[in-house]
């Protein structure tokens, strides 16, 4: 066991007038499996950086333990995968290799093939039993779910929590439950370190919240009166000094009613900085609003024995399922099984099929791809680009936790959660009969989750998605589709 301390770290990058962090302290364990949460852009990686040493800061950060990064940077990944494990781990047992492995749920054939022909799971499985063979290390593991299917994300929740000592960055609730003992949030005013699992956290977080709001509006009251009570006592005491010329007794009372009132502004000034100082870590997490098109007929699209294609191999067959009005129909499925492609055809992208899809006339889709690499330029010239109220677009945006300044900057600069919150925001703001959403949740923070959960659940929009969130699948799904 040893203790990583941070005191008064004060951090920006070159350029901004913003600091990321500011007199930020706190003392985490070595020992502790520690969740890092915290909204999109707040500096998680960040932070993860600054352990790393990658820059320069002011403060202190005092730690006797080495660390370690994931996903780890390979650079050759034509390599055989044994040869990057070698490079990770020189000096592993392949009998502790093969342990786990097996605890992962990989199989070790994949040891003896080129990185690069490795699934996205795999290839994180394999880097992660790696990395956990040095264990003289602590892990600083940034979003590992964001290529795992959900079967995937139980094995490695499982996997982690019978280690020890790693700080895990990741806004999958269900897999944080499974393996953290302790939670690193980043909150708007402070940075803050419970112990217990997410959702002993998020439970006690909203306690917080709730009570410092009730509290809000007793002292809201409070001020009220103490403001109408200064008013009043420094009246009677105008009165009283007009006198001319003021009685002994009269300029006695004039006096106490003078202090009184100094006394009553002294409270109202306590009260006021008490105020403004209880809000300070609530997230307003503010409800979104849709209006989906109201389509003429209740059956929007059918697929009757739809088997999927990538060149001569079949990578699903037998797909039949119907798309009504109102349906949240999840699709799920282990990785590579043809999800994105089942979304793909039904956009019209040339994918070989079997099988027959019928979709209804002038049904109009509104799409969000899990690829986000295309956004480049300003927010402006997107809205106008793909005909979107830019108003509307920018106030889901502000609600999703964007602060004004990000509306200045160009989208390449945006972190992967931004980038997905403006996929997300610009579907909302599409006339479309049905939402067709591709792994939307993919780096969104856990409180952008829950506000699109809100949505969803309110106004009920047809929807047909793919996503590897139990959590979010168990709550919005009228209907899994799996294979």
């Amino acid at each position: 066991m040893s203790l990583i301390n941070v005191s008064n770290l004060t951090f920006a990058y070159e350029g901004s007038y913003d600091n990321i962090f500011e007199e930020v302290s706190f003392q985490i364990d070595t020992d502790w499996k520690l969740g890092f949460t915290g909204r999109n852009g707040k500096g998680k990686t960040t932070f993860l950086n600054l352990l790393l040493g990658k820059f320069e800061y002011i403060g202190s950060i005092s730690a006797t333990a080495r660390f370690q990064y994931f996903p780890y940077p390979v650079q050759d990944k034509t390599k055989i995968t044994t040869a990057i494990v070698e490079e990770i781990c020189p000096e592993y047992q392949d009998w502790q290799l093969a342990r786990e492995l097996s605890l992962l749920d990989i199989n070790e054939e994949v040891l003896s093939r080129p990185f690069e022909t490795l699934s996205n799971g795999e290839q994180t499985k394999v880097l992660l039993a790696a990395l956990f063979l040095n264990d003289n290390r602590f892990l600083l593991i940034d979003e590992p779910t964001n290529h795992l299917d959900m079967k995937g994300r139980e094995i490695v929740s499982r996997y982690l929590n019978n280690k020890s000592g790693f700080i895990l960055v990741s806004h999958d609730r269900a897999f944080l439950d499974g393996c953290v003992t302790h939670i690193l949030s980043i909150n708007k005013a402070n940075i803050e370190v419970r112990r217990g699992n997410f959702s002993s956290w998020f439970a006690n977080k909203k306690l917080q919240d709730n009570f410092e709001k009730l509290q809000n509006v007793k002292l809201k009251k409070q001020i009220t009166q103490l403001e109408k009570a200064a008013r009043k006592y420094a009246d009677m005491s105008d009165k009283m000094e007009a006198l001319t010329p003021p009685a002994g007794h009269a300029k006695e009372k004039g006096i106490r009613l003078m202090n009184k009132s100094k006394a009553i502004e002294t409270r109202k000034k306590r009260a006021v900085d008490e105020k403004n100082e209880l809000l300070k870590n609530i997230d307003y997490a503010s409800d979104l609003k849709i209006t989906q098109l109201p389509y003429h007929k209740s059956h929007l699209l059918s697929l009757t024995d739809v088997g999927i294609f990538y060149g001569e191999k079949k990578v699903c067959d037998n797909i039949t399922l119907d798309v009504n009005h109102g349906d949240r129909i999840a699709l799920v499925g282990k990785n590579g099984c043809g999800k994105s492609s089942i979304l793909k055809l039904i956009l019209g992208e040339k994918i070989t099929y079997t099988g027959e899809l019928a979709i209804s006339s002038g049904l109009k889709i509104s799409y969000v791809s899990q690829d986000t690499s295309h956004l480049k330029g300003n927010l402006t010239d997107y809205a106008w680009a793909h005909g979107i109220d830019e108003s509307l677009f920018k106030a889901i945006l502000r609600k999703l936790d964007f602060l004004r300044v990000q509306f200045e900057k160009d989208m390449s600069d945006f972190s992967s959660g931004q980038k997905k919150k403006v996929l997300i925001a610009r579907s909302l703001c599409e006339k479309a009969h049905l939402l067709i959403w591709d792994e939307p949740l993919n780096f969104i923070d856990v409180l952008s989750r829950v506000q699109i959960e809100n949505l969803l659940l309110e106004y009920k929009p047809t929807i047909l998605f793919v996503e590897h969130d139990k959590v979010f699948c168990d709550k919005i799904a009228t209907q899994i589709f799996s294979w």
